[in-house]
Formats: structure tokens, C-alpha cells, sequence
């Protein structure tokens, strides 16, 4: 299948405000790529890219005065298949790991493990080691948290998603990261676009989706504490630690958001 994925933003800056902006589709799906996803702003501005410490890609501008708009339109070529589920996929001791996976074991600015070791070995030292641990958790999180916009905080980090059980699908993601991380299972935080491919409406705003990876058997796989089912379509962005890794925009100056809007719609007809 083929999926048509795209976003605008429009900010108002009272004053010249440079910004770093992590919205391109990651690198791992980029021969999937039908046509490009470049980013546009009006009044254009000079772009310059880079890759973070994460292999993720980011554009730096600086916003003029006023109001711009970022906009980026592609489409992306996808197998259509859900995510992968694989009980088998064991947990690894901590000893055998690889290198480039301890990072995803420690705490980070929303992923408060400190405060989560005690309740999680309570709640999950008798579970299964591997992929059921991780759909425990998974289970526990979709339980635990209540969805809505309205709940939205910046600044709510997984320990707080804990007491105060509710938000939107980064404190599902934040929680379930550090909770993994507490049972000494590497997991990271991931942003991109989730479509409604294969869901039965009534569909929601369409909007950036949060989720996650674990590390088991080897591999990275991915589970989505909010939805809790595997979907279709899912077109990653970003990778980090938790959210402050992968912010669709870092903004360095006052700002407002005035407009955001996200696309992801299949091609109903295109050939893959």
C-alpha cells in the first residue's frame, strides 16, 4: 500500500527565534520514500540538516518575525502488515546485552525510574521473563491510564502519569519505558505518524503518535501501550530516550503555536 503522510505548523515569533525541527521520516524507511518528504516554510528561510546523537534527522532555521509555516506532503510506500508480535523473544541478562542498548536501561528527563523500581518489581517480578513481561506492562499501562487531549502536560513525566492516571499516548509510551527500563529491559521511546488503516470508526484528530521499542531476542520490537493492539501503517520519525529526544520542535525564544494539523491517509487504489 501506499500512504500519503504530511503535517503543517504555523508559529508566530515576536522576535527572530531559532528552532531545531524533528520531523522527517527516519532514515530506516526512507527507501520506502515514493516521493520525498522535504520540508517547506513561508517566507522561506535558510534549512540546514544534521543527524542527532540518535541517528535521527534534524532541520535548524531561524523563524523571522511573525508568522511561519513548516509544511512537508509525501508519500511512503508500506507493506501493510501489522506489527510484529513474537512471544518467543526472550529477555536478555543485563551482562549479555549490547553496548548501544544500556542508554535505553537508564533513567531520563520523563522516564523517572527512580521513582518507579520498587512499584514495578511489586507489580511485575513475578511475571514471566520476555515478551510476556513487556505485554504486562503493556496490558497494565492501557488499564491504568485514562486517554484524552485534554489531559495533555509537557511536563508530566511517568511517574506522574502513574499517580495521576491519565494523558496521551507519550505518557502511555513514558510509563511503559520506565517501567521496562526499572525490569532491566532496554526500551526506547518513539515518535511518528499512525494511520487509521484497518481501525473501525469513528476516527480521531489525526495527530503525531507516541510509542515504543524493546529490546528482546536480539531485536528491537515495538509495542504501543495507548492502543495496545498491533496496527497498520505505523511510519517512524524518531528515536530517543523519551520525548525530549524526539520533539517534533525545539524552540529557543518565545513562541506561539497558532496552527497544527497532521495528515496519514492511504491511497486508496495506489499500487504498492
Amino acid at each position: 500500500m501506499q500512504i500519503r503522510i504530511g503535517y503543517e505548523l504555523i508559529y508566530d515569533c515576536p522576535q527572530p527565534t531559532p528552532m531545531i525541527l524533528t520531523l522527517n521520516v527516519h532514515y530506516t524507511r526512507a527507501s520506502d520514500l515514493v516521493v520525498p518528504d522535504h520540508l517547506t516554510t513561508n517566507p522561506s528561510v535558510p534549512i540546514a540538516g544534521y543527524r542527532d546523537g540518535f541517528g535521527n534527522w534534524c532541520n535548524r532555521i531561524v523563524a523571522p518575525k511573525g508568522r511561519i509555516r513548516l509544511a512537508s506532503t509525501a508519500i511512503v510506500r508500506d507493506s501493510g502488515a501489522p506489527d510484529e508480535v513474537v512471544p518467543s523473544a526472550m529477555q536478555h541478562p543485563v551482562a549479555n546485552l549490547p553496548e548501544e542498548t544500556l542508554v535505553f536501561l537508564l533513567g531520563s528527563r520523563y522516564c523517572d525510574t527512580d521513582h518507579l523500581s520498587q512499584i514495578a518489581w511489586d507489580r511485575f517480578g513475578q511475571t514471566p521473563l520476555g515478551w510476556a513481561r513487556v505485554q504486562a506492562i503493556c496490558d497494565f499501562v492501557h488499564r491504568h491510564i485514562v486517554f484524552g487531549y485534554e489531559h495533555a502536560r509537557p511536563t508530566r513525566t511517568a511517574f506522574e502519569a502513574y499517580n495521576e492516571r491519565k494523558g496521551v499516548c507519550r505518557d502511555y509510551a513514558h510509563l511503559a519505558v520506565a517501567l521496562c527500563r526499572c525490569m532491566n529491559i532496554p526500551a526506547r521511546y518513539c515518535t511518528g505518524y499512525l494511520s487509521d488503516i484497518g481501525v473501525p470508526p469513528p476516527y480521531s484528530a489525526m495527530d503525531f503518535a507516541g510509542w515504543f521499542e524493546a529490546y528482546l531476542g536480539g531485536r528491537w520490537y515495538t509495542f504501543d501501550p495507548r492502543n495496545n493492539v498491533p496496527r497498520q501503517g505505523r511510519i517512524l520519525i524518531a528515536r530517543g530516550r523519551d520525548a525530549a529526544d524526539v520533539a517534533i520542535s525545539s524552540t529557543f525564544g518565545a513562541n506561539t503555536l497558532v496552527s497544527f494539523a497532521v495528515q496519514t491517509d492511504e491511497m486508496v487504489g495506489a499500487s504498492a
